[in-house]
């Protein structure tokens, strides 16, 4: 299982000019933050205040953050970057 750091950012372009139906766009997206959190995919989560873009921190399989992210597509885009730990790169490091 491994561990990622995702960057987020909302699709603009998709986002109602309303501001009614985009608190209720954004209501039903963080529903799915919510969760993640919950049954333990996403360790970690926030927002970039006052930017339309953010990350989280997630753990599971290649196929967990797949199906993940297919969850908030086409609203949401992802830059995702594995993590190694503190202890995975000391192994590293004694194997040099």
């Amino acid at each position: 299982m491994g561990k990622y750091l995702m960057l987020w950012t909302l699709n603009r372009s998709l986002l109602p000019i309303d501001p009614h139906e985009r608190g209720q766009g954004f209501a039903a997206l963080m529903a799915f933050v919510a969760q993640d959190i919950e049954v333990g995919l996403t360790k970690d989560w926030g927002c970039f205040v006052g930017e339309g873009n953010g990350y989280c921190v997630v753990e599971g399989s290649e196929v967990d953050i797949s199906k993940m992210i297919q969850q908030y597509s086409p609203f949401c885009e992802f830059a995702t970057h594995p993590i190694a730990s503190f202890d995975q790169m000391t192994e590293v490091i004694r194997s040099i």
